[in-house]
Parts: C-alpha cells; structure tokens; sequence
C-alpha cells in the first residue's frame, strides 16, 4: 500500500520579483495495521526511482491488481514522462503526477493553492543534459490543446521540492482521456553563470510535444 508522502515547504527566492513555489502534499498509508508491509514496499518503491506514496498498488495473490486507493482525499497517480527534448545542452522534460495543494511563498506571505478537480500535476524539468543537475532561474510557460482548441495555457510556477527538487510546475485539467499538444516556451535563465554556460540559452525556446493522457478509473 501506499507510503507516507511528505512534500516540505521552504522557499526563499533570489531573483527580484520572482515568485517561488514549494510543492506540498501527502498520501497516507491505506493500512496502518500492516507496518512491515508498508516499509517494504516504500522501500522497493525508492530503490527503483520511485517517489514514495505513489505506488499504484500491490499485486494480489490471484495475479490482479488491488486497485487504487484514495488517501487524505488524493488518489495517487504513478509519475508519467509525457516528453523529452534537448536544447543547446538542457534536458527539457514534462511529466505528470498526482495533483497536490502547493504554497506560493511572494518573500513576505504564503498561499496555498488546491488542487480541485486537476487531472495531474504537470511537472517541467529543465537539466543540464551530461550532468543532470537542475537548472533554476528559467521561467515556463505551458498551453496545452486538443484538436486545435487550447485548454490550458497559464505559467509554470518554480517549485522546489523534497523529493523531485527545482522544478516548474502546477495542477493541471484536461477534459479526460485522448491525445493532446503541449506546447513549453523556455525563457532564458536569468542569473549569473559560470564561463561553461555564457554562449546557450540566451533567447527564449518553444517545444512541441504530443502526450496521450489517460486518467485512472
């Protein structure tokens, strides 16, 4: 059954007028009696790559599935890479996830952002492409569409998080299961930078991508 997940919330932001935003949320465990069982598939889950809690359930004797349960109100979701690109040495890669509330922390107060109805979580990973290590300081745009029409389109916030670390992302609705475009405009980083980064990313890159999304039943 599902692990506990804890997303901890501590941003301060070193760009004037930026904005930070820390992803908070958890998954409780379904069955609190079965503490052996619980820390065994927590564990296998982290061993493989996997973000604690979002175990999809555990396989039952007879070879089935257990089926999906909901915890504080959240039914989890397995982590979806949606796309991957590579620009001038920067991994750009859009997953999905369990919609989660999140804070945005302005540098003097805090909002808490609910998820409703949101069908995931989308989340935008910008990497240095040979090392991995993130990239902060970007700003992310995201639109998404189907069949032409546009169903969303609002900015990525930057987010840092205790398990998935600086990332841009928000909670997400599309209109159930089909194919859709997404649609990331990158800006430039704006900070200081070291002599291996002063001649890439300098002016803003769009990536087109095609998801298939299928929500859980």
């Amino acid at each position: 059954m599902f692990g506990r997940l804890r997303f901890i919330s501590a941003a301060r932001c070193a760009v004037p007028l930026a904005v930070v935003a820390v992803l908070a949320g958890g998954c409780a465990s379904a069955n609190k009696s079965s503490s052996t069982a619980a820390s065994a598939a927590s564990s296998s889950a982290t061993s493989s790559g996997a973000m604690p809690g979002m175990n999809m359930g555990a396989s039952s004797a007879g070879g089935g599935s257990s089926g999906v349960v909901s915890a504080n109100g959240i039914k989890p979701v397995p982590i979806q890479v949606l796309a991957s690109t590579t620009w001038e040495g920067m991994k750009i890669t859009a997953e999905a996830t369990t919609p989660v509330p999140f804070v945005i922390y302005n540098g003097t107060s805090e909002q808490l952002v609910k998820p409703g109805n949101a069908s995931f979580h989308l989340m935008v990973m910008l990497s240095d492409a040979q090392t991995g290590v993130a990239i902060p300081y970007s700003t992310v745009w995201a639109t998404i569409s189907k069949v032409g029409k546009v169903i969303y389109d609002e900015r990525q916030w930057p987010m840092i998080s205790r398990y998935m670390g600086p990332h841009y992302g928000n909670d997400v609705s599309v209109p159930g299961a089909g194919t859709y475009q997404l649609s990331l405009l990158v800006s430039p980083p704006v900070s200081a930078r070291h002599v291996e980064y002063q001649n890439v990313w300098l002016n803003p890159h769009r990536v087109n991508f095609t998801f298939h999304w299928k929500p859980l039943s």
